[in-house]
This record gives structure tokens, sequence and C-alpha cells, in this order.
């Protein structure tokens, strides 16, 4: 089954929490603080995946988590790291925020890849906040909790040539003539109701990658019959063949109509170099047109020829004529680069603070991650957390605002009473 599009759930790992122990051995009874490390929780990957063609693996399964960081134990031990997951995606995939519809990542090529969430850093244990002053400190962090986000997986099908036509013009016969695809052909509209793609091998080894896209019809652009779901595969193709229906009752009308249909649902799509081809030409209404539409694309300054896709008249010379345009053509370059997205680093230590019916609400990226890192059992890590907060200004700010003892303060998901 072919899909093409995919909203998924993904979640880093969280990081271990950091230990609070004291050595405890024979004859020494002041060992001092032991508490190791938490681990880092695992990424979040997303890679490329040349041998797959559809996001069918994603409807499956729609929740992917890392592994989580193992807790720091005594001795000085570490947790181990979570372990990352790497997503596999086929080239062509396009990776959305899906509440903001922001791109996140383009991923067109075998080699790359995209770190797209960040494991939760582990917490620090004991033997971290040994000081000349504090040398037994009972103070740990927890592991910082892991990222997570709903996105939007979109494939657009890369392919050097795509096969574009009204339904039953003969798009899927003659891919199958000239690759080793073998899509469903019958006589009747939309027999394709999925992209498909063959590798069209020349001469000398050369080889270049064909589309048949299923056929279009008025209305394509808004959505018409499965328009949207067809017209993006033709964006990243590099070259359009046209392919017009001989026995059509008039093909040079199907053609001008595809041909706004493109560039209704984008402008560029109508500047894509093309091939206009008359198929059918075995058959008398194709001949008749032929001389007709010859004539009105020389005028346009466009390429045609003629084929028969069941005979295979003409075949293989418009292949060649593909191939050097191709040849003509400069590379392809991604929609985005990933390593050109250029996002403003945000200030961690800003923070806000919101009145409600509950009480006060303190938000801000640091400040929330050190709540939820803080052991709220021990006195020693909570009063270190209260230090944060007026060193951070929030006590301040909160007192300015008008909290009075009693008043709830929310920090992300830690509820905590306001005291002076």
């Amino acid at each position: 089954m072919f899909y093409d599009l995919a909203k998924i759930f993904v979640k880093s790992g969280n990081g271990g929490d950091g230990m609070i122990s004291f050595r405890r051995e024979k004859h020494v009874p002041r060992g001092g603080p032991d508490g190791g490390d938490g681990g880092d929780g695992g990424d979040i990957i997303f890679s490329v995946d040349k041998n797959t063609s559809s996001l069918v693996q994603f409807h499956r399964n729609t929740h992917f988590k890392a592994g989580n960081g193992q807790h720091g134990g005594r001795k000085r031990m570490t947790g181990a790291n979570g372990e990352t997951l790497r997503l596999q995606v086929p080239p062509g995939t396009l990776i959305r925020d899906s509440e903001s519809g922001e791109i996140l990542g383009d991923l067109t090529s075998p080699d790359q890849e995209l770190i797209l969430l960040f494991g939760g850093r582990g917490g620090r244990g004991n033997v971290r906040f040994t000081s000349s002053t504090n040398q037994a400190p009972r103070l740990a962090e927890r592991g910082e909790p892991g990222q997570e986000k709903w996105l939007l997986l979109e494939l657009k099908l890369i392919a050097d040539v795509g096969i574009i036509g009204v339904p039953n013009a003969g798009k899927s016969t003659l891919l199958s003539v000239v690759s080793a695809a073998r899509p469903k052909i019958a006589d009747y509209p939309f027999t394709t109701l999925q992209p498909n793609l063959g590798v069209v091998e020349l001469d000398n080894f050369e080889s270049m990658v064909m589309a048949d896209i299923p056929g279009l019809i008025e209305g394509a652009s808004t959505g018409a019959g499965l328009g949207h779901d067809f017209l993006r595969h033709i964006e990243r193709t590099r070259i359009l063949i046209h392919l017009l229906d001989g026995n059509a009752v008039d093909p040079l009308e199907d053609w001008a109509m595809i041909n706004q249909e493109l560039a209704l649902y984008d402008a560029r799509l109508e500047q894509k170099p093309q091939l206009i081809v008359l198929n059918k030409i075995d058959l008398p209404d194709a001949q008749a047109w032929e001389s007709l539409i010859a004539e009105r694309l020389d005028q346009e300054g466009l390429s045609f020829c003629s084929i028969s896709a069941v005979t295979g008249k003409g075949v293989r010379p418009m292949l060649y004529r593909i191939k050097k345009m191709l040849e003509e053509l400069p590379e392809p370059q991604p929609e985005i680069e990933d390593h050109l997205i250029i996002r403003p680093e945000p200030d961690e230590d800003a923070f806000t603070i919101e009145k409600d019916k509950d009480g006060w609400r303190v938000k801000g990226k640091s400040i929330e991650r050190l709540a939820s890192m803080t052991y709220w059992e021990f006195e020693a890590t909570t009063r270190r957390f209260q230090q944060i907060l007026d060193k951070m200004g929030i006590s301040n700010a909160l007192v300015e605002a008008g909290v009075v003892d009693g008043d709830t303060v929310f920090i992300g998901d830690e509820i905590l009473e306001w005291s002076d």
C-alpha cells in the first residue's frame, strides 16, 4: 500500500536521575559523597532509506519514543545513555511541525540525517555539588525530560521525469514499456490510484527515474478527483512528459486544461520543461490530430513528438530526447536545506508570569526545566531551587505582581505554595 502522508508523535528520551549517595565502607566513617550522574536520554533521528518509497510504516504505528537514560548509581557510577531512535523515511520526505506547519527538515539524498529532537540531559549526582564549604552535599538533579512533538510527514516522490496527462492517456502503459515497473493497466479512467516509479535504462548503463502520475482532471488544483494527492509528486520532477490521448475528443484542449491546473496549484509547475507527446499514433484519430498539434506547439516554441506506447513506435527516440533535456538542466536543489534553516536562539532564562483563578503560572524554558529536575523531597535541593528563583529575578517579579503567602504557584508540572 502506498502512503504519502502521515501524522506521528515523537518523543526523545528522558535523562536519568542523578543520585544522592555517600560511601559506606568499614573503617571509613565519613567517606564523602559518591552519587553518580544519570545517563542522557536518546535522540530522535530521521534518516533517508533509498530502498523505501512509501510512508506505510508510519500508518501501522504512529507513536515513537527513544530510550530513557538510566539513573546514576553509587560509587560515582554514571547511568547508561538511552538508546537513540532512528526513523527511516523515503527520499523526498518533508517534515513539518503539526501545530505550526513550520518545515523542520527536507530529506532528499541517501546520506542525509536530521537530529530532530535531542534527549534530555542526565541529572548530576551529589558528587558534582561538592565544594570547599559543603563537603557532604545532599544535592542532586533529576534527569531533564525529553522533548516531544506531533509531526506531519509529507512524501514528494523524487523522479527525473514525471508523466502527466488526462485519465486513460496511456501513462501506465508507457511506464510499463520503458521500465520494469508493472502498474495496473485497464481501458477506463483512474486505473492508477497511486504514483508508480520505474527506472528507465538506456545505452552505456545510463538510466533515469520516471514516475507515472495518476490522471489529472479539471479542478485538480482545488482538490477535484484526487488532485491534491497527486500534484505534490510533480513538484520534485525535473522534466514532464505531457502525454496527450490521441483518441480524445480534443487533445489540445486537454493539454491547455492540465497546464492551467498546474499553474493554479503552483506557478512554478507551469515553468517546468515539458516534452509534449501524442500517444496512440497507431490509431487513425491520432494521425489526424498529429499535424494540427505539431503546428500549434511549434507556434508556442514547445517540443513535440508522437509515439505509440502499445506498439513501441517512436518510444526510443523520445527517451533519448528526454535524456538530452535532462543533461542540459542544472543539478536539482532540495526544497530547503537543513543546514540553512536559521532560527533565532531563544533566551532560555526569559520567563513570564500569569495570574488565573487557580493561582500564578510561571512560564520559561530554563525555569520549567530546572523545576522538573529538582528533588522536592529533599530540603537542600528545594532551598537551591529557591535560590535560583531569587537569582533569576522570578521571586521579585512574583512579589511585584501581587503574590501573597499561601498562593499557589505553577512552574511546569510542579505545584508549589508561596511563602515569604
